[in-house]
């Protein structure tokens, strides 16, 4: 099954071809979209190809999970994307140029992609944020994620000493499962007051 298209209000989800190589390298090129991100910002389009093929060009649900660039729908130009990990523990993530930032985009692509999980039947989806990263905190929360912990990571491949704040939400109605794997694993672990 491949990632379906959709639109919202503003938005057009779909899936990222060959012809948004140029836009995927202004999301991927800049520092600050990328500063809390696991690599590092890509310094030439040969490199954004790279990205490009390793996580998008093959990409189904099954796989991959969900891949979908987010688009205004004004011109269908990729300006962010977002994804959900097909395997455990389905992580959502996502990006998008600064210029579209603090306006609601993110929460709106994340509240429509998780419907459409719902309907395909996962069960739940977490998501993480650096800790001084509260706005993704706030994304997550505005979706409906609950706070369940918070770890630290020796993050690959920056190779840095991150603390982790795990947000879950529960999409077949079991409340009380909590994705523990980060918890289990990590020597530093702890419940804080959710922000």
């Amino acid at each position: 099954m491949n990632t379906p298209a959709f639109k919202t209000e503003r938005l057009l989800l779909r899936a990222f071809t060959e012809q948004d190589l140029e836009a995927l390298f202004r999301i991927l090129q800049d520092e600050d979209v990328n500063r809390f991100l696991p690599w590092y910002p890509v310094k030439t389009r040969e490199e954004t190809r790279r990205f490009y093929e390793e996580r998008y060009a093959a990409a189904d649900s099954r796989t991959h999970g969900y891949a979908y660039a987010i688009c205004l729908k004004a011109d269908n130009e990729p300006i962010g994307y977002i994804h959900v990990d097909g395997e455990e523990p389905h992580d959502l993530g996502y990006g998008l140029r600064k210029e579209f930032w603090h306006q609601g985009i993110v929460t709106e692509a994340c509240r429509a992609v998780i419907a459409q999980l719902k309907r395909d039947g996962l069960p739940y989806i977490t998501a993480t944020h650096d800790r001084n990263n509260p706005r993704s905190g706030g994304v997550m929360r505005n979706v409906g994620m609950k706070y369940q912990y918070s770890y630290k990571e020796q993050w690959q491949p920056k190779n840095i000493p991150v603390l982790f704040r795990l947000y879950q939400l529960n999409l077949d109605g079991e409340e009380s499962r909590v994705y523990k794997k980060y918890w289990d694993t990590s020597a530093v672990h702890f419940v804080e007051p959710d922000l």
